[in-house]
């Protein structure tokens, strides 16, 4: 089976979303995938190592995944919106992808700032479940984990996260309810330096879950 490798420009609300969607490499898609950028402002796209390991690693589980750069990132039009604009750039993207695959159930994730748009997004009814890669603490507001929160939470974090240090990401999934399910990659930093492999492989596994 061929792989479907496809580039878009997506509508949004800012104007055009840059996007590109792929398939499986072997097997038919058994669920589709989103998946959310770094920040904008710190060099985050679509292409980010990470990103890019995240993505490749849950269409190894099967996954047809659509990654996407929020606007004014690269081809993307608009302005930076801190957070607001970015949500609703993911959120048409989850519109098209859904509409494209309407008979697949779905996952929303995502790597650092990535991550809280993804587990704003899944607080509505519908994902099989999120994936928050190197959720950043350093941000203070995280009133949008709080109950209810019906969409089960995985976490992928790495043992030497300077953006999410141990214990306050701990602090944090520990106050949750119910408690997410952490995995974590033993790696350098936040960008999970020396550790893509085992990172993906993680993604793999938990991808394979859905």
């Amino acid at each position: 089976m061929a792989r479907r490798i496809e580039s878009l420009m997506i509508p949004g609300p800012a104007g055009r979303i840059e996007a590109l969607l792929e398939e499986p490499e072997e097997l038919a898609p058994a669920y589709a995938a989103l998946v959310c950028h770094p920040h904008p402002q710190h060099g985050g796209t679509m292409h980010n190592k990470v990103v890019y390991r995240l993505a490749r690693g849950l269409r190894r589980s099967s996954a047809v995944v659509l990654r996407f750069n929020y606007r004014g990132v690269n081809l993307s039009e608009g302005v930076y919106d801190h957070g607001v604009g970015e949500e609703l750039d993911a959120r048409t993207c989850l519109a098209v992808l859904r509409e494209r695959y309407p008979n697949l159930p779905y996952t929303v994730a995502g790597f650092s700032f990535g991550s809280r748009i993804a587990l704003r997004i899944a607080r509505d009814p519908g994902p099989s479940k999120v994936i928050a890669v190197g959720f950043p603490t350093v941000y203070k507001d995280t009133s949008f984990l709080d109950a209810p929160y019906a969409t089960p939470r995985v976490f992928i974090h790495s043992t030497n996260d300077e953006f999410g240090p141990r214990p306050a990401f701990e602090k944090i999934m520990n106050g949750l309810e119910p408690v997410p399910k952490v995995h974590w990659v033993k790696a350098k930093d936040h960008f999970f330096v020396d550790a893509l492999d085992a990172f993906e492989e993680v993604v793999f596994r938990v991808g394979s879950k859905t």
